[in-house]
Order: C-alpha cells, then structure tokens, then sequence
C-alpha cells in the first residue's frame, strides 16, 4: 500500500516508492529500493525533501502509534464543499462554457507574470481549481468536453485547464481524498508551466520538429520544476506531476527515465490526462484525434501508461467519451451526449445520419441503457471519412 510521509517519519527497513521533489533536492537518482542504510537516511534527512512515498507492501510500514503525516495542502484555498448539487449536461454546458473562458484569461495573466519574472501566485492557482472541481462534480463530461474544443492560440493555457478537470475526474474515479483530488487539480493547471520557457516559434510550429528544437521541447518538466521551486507554498505533489508527466511506465520516458512503481501515481495520472487532451485537440501541425479514437489507440500502447490508471480515467471520460461519432447497429451514425455513470457501452447518443440512405434524418436523442436490445453501438466512425460540419454542435448545442 503507497503512504505519503514526512521525512521526519522515514525508517530503516521501509521501501522507498517516489521521493516527492526533484533528484536536485536530494542526491539519490532514483527510487524503487528498500531503505537498508543508516547512511542513506541521514543523508535523506539532511536532504531538501520534505515527504516521500513509501509501499508498506514491500517493506515497513509506519508503526501503530505513528501519527498519519499531515496531508500536504495548500492552506489557502478553501476544500470542494460536498455534496455539490448534480446539474444536467445542458446547464452544466452553460456554466462550464462561462468557466472556461474564466479559466483562460486567469491562466494567461498567471503564465504572464511567470514570464515577467514573478514567482506562481497559488492562491489564485488554488481558487480556480476549486471552481473547475464544482463543474467536474456538478457534471463530469461538459467541461472535459468544452475544453478540449481549443484553438492553436488558446493551447497552451486551455490545455492546462483540460488536464486539470481530467485529474480531478481520475482522482475522484480513483477514490482519492478530497484533499488529494484539489492538489492533482493544482498538479494538472499547473503540468507545463516549463513551456513558457520555450519559443513560441518552437510551440506553434506548423512542421515536424527538428532534433535541436524537439530537444528543447522535452527540457520542459526541468524548466516546470525550476518555475514552481521559486515558490514557497508549491507541494511536492504538484512539483513532481511538473517533472514527471513524460514518464513512461516501460522507462522510455523523460527527463528521468523513470519506470514503473518508480513513478508516482500521480505522475502517472498526469501523463494520460496530458496525452489524451493533446491528441484530441486540433494543433497547428495536425488535426486532433476524435475522443473514442484516442481512447481506443492510447489503449494499444504498451508501456506507456500504468494500466489501473488508464482504466481509472477510461471510466471517468468513457469509452466513447463525449462528442465521439459512433454508427449504431440500426445503421444510423449518432454523436455521443453524454455517459452513462455506470455503463460505458451504453451512453445518450444524439441520431442524425442514415448510412443506409446517407441523408441526414430528423435530430433525435437516444438513452442507450434504456433500448438495450433494440439498438447499439457497433463501431467509431471518423468525422473526416463524413465530412461531417460542425459536428461538435450537435452535441454542445452552441454555435461555432
């Protein structure tokens, strides 16, 4: 079992999972190993971490009457107050689409100051996410969905707002406390803050990168951690999402290589939400991915992703995640509404294409569980083999 610890409670004998903080804060490479040295934990002590992860499973646990470590968040930003009341998907598409363009601007003069050279203000950072986590509990898939509609200009800052909802929607399917949930929120707003240090020439390229410019690219999570570090109130958890999330569960990863238990589940949890946002968002170099399309190739990569965290964010966005163009057993191609909260296969789906007679037919909303039997789904189509305009509409219900 992964506990988080203060360094204060690290003892001989317990199994180091993750160190939270940069291999710059300590003078260990990697974790993944028993703690078997007195030399090791002096020098641990000595060290600038403040906590680390340890897994009882594979070594000591902390004793009976050890105090649980204090849960490390931020002291300013008020708790996600529950329960908040559940919104249907029209009204939460209303709120979400008001929030997003909140989010942008508040993002933008946050990254600004950043390259003004001022350090993160995080309470500010803090209070938006508490308002993104209402959205997400109010309903799951119109902000995931709405943010993911984001233009060449906006990406950089609404991709920070994507994967922010995406964190705090996997961190609740995992079952993670509420106070663990707002700082994979904060670890999610805040992932690529290393990118301000990268031209935007390099960012907006509409061509392949070369091997120079790809280079300074992958220098990102580095640059992220130094960013936050000039911050007194950032937590290791945050910290270590910003140096991990390019992390591969097979070592192939950066800047680290890190590999398996050694990466943090959190940094696990931000490399799928990072991934799945980038593909299906339209970037200057390439058209995005339909939702159902990514979730169906991330799934085919091996060892790329921890699997319990994927499946974890595959229930928490569907398996035909909203906005994905499906063809039901009827013939008829439909675009998916919204998910069931218990059944993936069988989400609301609005009809509005006949392939039998390829003419469009008169807009009708389906509830997949409710017509078990009667009709279903059979296949993802692609939007680009219909030609297919301003398909995001149909399920939005707002105008280009």
């Amino acid at each position: 079992m992964l506990k988080l610890i203060s360094i204060q409670q690290l003892q001989m004998g317990m199994y180091i999972h993750q160190f939270c903080g940069s291999w710059l804060d300590h003078s260990f490479w990697k974790a993944g190993f028993v703690l078997d040295s007195r030399d090791d934990l002096q020098r641990l002590q000595r060290s600038n971490l403040s906590s680390l992860w340890i897994d009882s499973s594979k070594g000591c646990d902390l004793p009976e009457a050890s105090p649980p470590a204090p849960t490390p968040t931020p002291t300013t930003a008020p708790a996600v107050e529950l329960p908040t009341p559940r919104a249907s998907m029209d009204e939460e598409v209303q709120r979400a689409l008001k929030l997003c363009a909140h989010s942008r601007k508040a993002v933008m003069a946050m990254f600004q100051e950043v390259r003004m050279g001022q350090a993160l203000e995080m309470q500010q950072a803090e209070e938006l996410v508490v308002q993104i986590a209402q959205s997400v509990l109010r309903h799951p898939n119109a902000l995931i969905s709405l943010a993911r509609l984001k233009n060449a200009d906006d990406y950089t800052y609404m991709h920070s707002v994507a994967v922010c909802a995406l964190m705090l929607a996997t961190a609740r399917q995992l079952g993670l406390s509420e106070d663990y949930i707002r700082l994979a929120g904060i670890a999610g707003l805040l992932h690529d803050v290393g990118k301000l240090t990268i031209p935007d020439s390099i960012l907006n390229k509409p061509q392949k990168l070369s091997d120079s410019e790809f280079e300074q690219v992958k220098r990102h999570p580095e640059a992220g951690g130094a960013i936050l570090r000039q911050s007194s109130d950032v937590d290791a958890v945050v910290l270590d999402v910003c140096l991990h999330h390019h992390e591969k569960a097979d070592g192939s990863g950066y800047p680290h290589r890190l590999a398996g238990s050694q990466i943090s589940l959190f940094a696990q949890m931000g490399a799928v939400c990072d991934v799945y946002d980038a593909v299906t968002s339209n970037r200057p170099y390439n058209r995005g991915w339909d939702p159902a399309e990514a979730i169906q190739r991330m799934s085919t990569w091996k060892g790329h992703f921890d699997q319990r965290v994927f499946q974890a964010f595959v229930k928490s966005v569907g398996i035909y995640p909203v906005g994905s163009l499906v063809r039901l057993e009827s013939g008829r191609l439909a675009v998916v509404m919204e998910q069931h909260p218990s059944a993936l296969l069988t989400p609301r789906v609005k009809v509005f294409f006949s392939t039998r007679s390829n003419l469009p037919l008169a807009q009708s909303v389906i509830d997949l569980a409710k017509v078990q039997g009667q009709d279903r789904i059979i296949a993802r189509e692609a939007p680009e083999d219909w030609d297919f305009k301003n398909l995001e509409q149909l399920w939005n219900g707002l105008s280009a």
